[in-house]
């Protein structure tokens, strides 16, 4: 039974797979009532393959037209349809997308690993030009890079490390300085950003390689190889008359746009420009504690912090037109002219006494023109009667410390001396022994033989308090933070 039932289904399959009269032909061929030289069976199979074609076609249409008939069954034939090509069409759509998220994913990965393209609103527009000008490169000596990539190779770290220290976060609960103020000479206090180690090895790079190979006006002295207060002050020494000027919020005047303009011009790419401009450069930040942590939101634009060592490099560079434009001036009127970071200063005989009104006029208007300005209440206009100081610096008959600072910092060596170093100090916060030790240095910059026998004494006071490495973390902070581009006056904690 079972192989009966076999053989009849085997049957009905190849019925289904033509037609009945083509079965019925095959098997009457196969029992042997005809041959192929009796009857033309590719005619035959031929009209049989056509019959079935339009039997399917008749079968097809008679469906429809009763499908017709029934609006009920028609209308949820065709939702039946849509439904399934809907279906179809859904999953074709998600492999689509799902294929394209993971090509952008892939592409996104490998663009990380190679190539920076965010970093932060307002600004990643500017990264996609990646060309820089290489004559202009070569012309001042300087490395080639064209992109993020050829950054992170030329600083020796990843493309991410690199991100990182460049992006522009608007909230952060992470921040790449460490503020602190200082109190200033003539009253309040300055806002001090010290660079976190990273950061500051990515500043300290840009300003070996690239910012100290480029030449600068030969009157600025501050933070430059070679030069110092001292180089500053030598020009004015015995002058009838000297004028100190001030530029005011100096720092802060040097935004973001101006910092990048600088790398630009040296013929470094948008992309390039872009990241040196980001890792010089702050913005406001104001702390906010929420929820037991804290968090650091920027306001206002980007400018050049004070404390990083590639601040006072980036300005000498800005203020090259500013210097050969006040020096114009000065050798017009006939009078020297100096420049330490934001300290101005003219100089002249009695001759050009007349003339110290064209001074002030012109040097306002030409400060103003370079994007800066004057601070109004630190104007001083100093004759030979009255001590005339240049940044800091006695400048009346020689290069000299003032007469008050030496008195008192004598007074503080004897009274450590006598009494020891317990609630002794030179300034107000800081290490007594790393100030004192920082101050006999100071005085033996300007003057080498007074400055000898400061430092013997204070060597004397070093010893006897067992002054080691670890109590000279302040102080070499400091003059490293000095070596590096800070400019003089921020050591005025060491003056005091």
């Amino acid at each position: 039974m079972e192989n009966s039932a076999e053989k009849r289904q085997a049957i009905y399959d190849k019925i289904k797979e033509s037609s009945k009269q083509e079965y019925i032909l095959s098997e009457m061929k196969r029992l042997g009532f005809w041959n192929d030289e009796s009857v033309d069976f590719e005619s035959v199979n031929k009209f049989f393959k056509e019959e079935r074609e339009l039997s399917k076609k008749l079968q097809k249409l008679l469906k429809d037209k009763k499908i017709i008939e029934d609006p009920e069954a028609f209308i949820a034939k065709k939702h039946k349809e849509r439904k399934i090509a809907s279906k179809i069409k859904q999953k074709e759509t998600k492999e689509r997308r799902e294929k394209e998220r993971l090509e952008k994913a892939s592409k996104w990965k490998e663009s990380k690993e190679k190539d920076i393209i965010y970093l932060g609103e307002n600004y990643s527009h500017q990264l996609n030009n990646k060309t820089s000008n290489l004559e202009n490169l070569k012309l001042h000596n300087l490395p080639v890079l064209n992109t993020a990539l050829d950054v992170a190779h030329a600083m020796k770290m990843s493309i991410g490390e690199l991100r990182f220290l460049s992006f522009s976060r608007k909230n952060a609960n992470i921040s790449h300085y460490k503020r602190f103020q200082i109190p200033k000479k003539t009253g309040g206090y300055r806002l001090i950003s010290a660079p976190m180690p990273r950061l500051k090895y990515a500043q300290t790079w840009i300003l070996e390689e690239i910012l100290n190979k480029i030449e600068i006006h030969e009157k600025a002295n501050g933070c430059v190889v070679g030069k110092s207060i001292k180089t500053n002050a030598i020009p004015h020494i015995k002058k009838d008359v000297v004028i100190n000027q001030d530029l005011k919020n100096f720092f802060p005047t040097v935004t973001y746009n101006r910092i990048k303009g600088v790398f630009t011009s040296f013929g470094y790419s948008d992309q390039v420009a872009t990241i040196f401009a980001l890792i010089c450069s702050e913005p406001k930040i104001v702390d906010i504690s929420l929820l037991g942590k804290d968090y650091y939101a920027q306001q206002g634009t980007r400018f050049l912090p004070q404390g990083s060592p590639c601040s006072p490099a980036i300005t000498n560079v800005i203020c090259r037109k500013l210097d050969f434009r006040l020096n114009g001036l000065a050798k017009k009127y006939g009078f020297d002219y100096t420049r330490y970071v934001d300290d101005i200063t003219f100089s002249g005989t009695q001759k050009q006494y007349e003339n110290i009104n064209k001074i002030l006029k012109y040097s306002r208007h030409i400060v103003k023109d370079e994007n800066f300005n004057l601070h109004p209440e630190k104007l001083r206009i100093m004759k030979r009667n009255n001590r005339q100081e240049v940044t800091g610096i006695v400048v009346n008959e020689k290069a000299n410390i003032p007469k008050k600072s030496l008195k008192r910092f004598r007074a503080l060596l004897f009274q450590i001396e006598k009494d020891g170093i317990v609630d002794k100090y030179w300034n107000k916060n800081g290490n007594v022994l790393a100030q004192i030790d920082g101050f006999a240095n100071y005085i033996y910059q300007i003057d080498k033989e007074k400055g000898i026998k400061y430092k013997q004494r204070v060597a004397l006071i070093l010893a006897k308090y067992n002054y080691k490495e670890e109590h000279k973390k302040i102080y070499v902070k400091a003059k490293s933070i000095e070596k590096a581009g800070f400019f003089q006056k921020i050591i005025s904690f060491f003056r005091k």
